[in-house]
């Protein structure tokens, strides 16, 4: 299974940016996903999360408001569409899978990773 994120950069704040994630999962069944990020010096956190069919999202609060999540599983992509960013959302992103169908906020229940996408807010 191959995670290849993509669509970081850098942006100014308030900007907005698109992160992509191609996947080759459709073979394992039904997965849910999810986004992390990870700033310079800190811990890997949760983002996002998406049940397969896209009925089930959760956000981290840091993010709820301003980012979204979704997927095209015909087209075995996952997005996060991020709004309003800031500084403080500074970080390299990773997408990630699960080999179930449970959404869940903790890194350590997802099994494939994603080799993560830079994103840069200027202020």
């Amino acid at each position: 299974v191959q995670l290849q994120a993509s669509g970081g950069g850098l942006v100014q704040a308030g900007g907005s940016l698109r992160l992509s994630c191609a996947h080759s999962l459709r073979t394992l069944g039904t997965n849910a996903m999810g986004w992390f990020r990870q700033a310079p010096g800190k811990e890997r956190e949760f983002v996002a999360t998406i049940s397969w069919s896209g009925s089930i999202t959760r956000y981290a609060d840091s993010v709820k408001g301003r980012f979204t999540i979704s997927r095209v599983n015909a087209e075995n992509t996952l997005y996060l569409q991020m709004n309003s960013l800031g500084p403080e959302d500074t970080a390299v992103y990773y997408c990630a899978a699960r080999i179930d169908n449970m959404v869940s906020v903790r890194p350590s229940d997802y099994t494939y990773w994603g080799q993560g996408t830079l994103v840069t807010v200027s202020s």
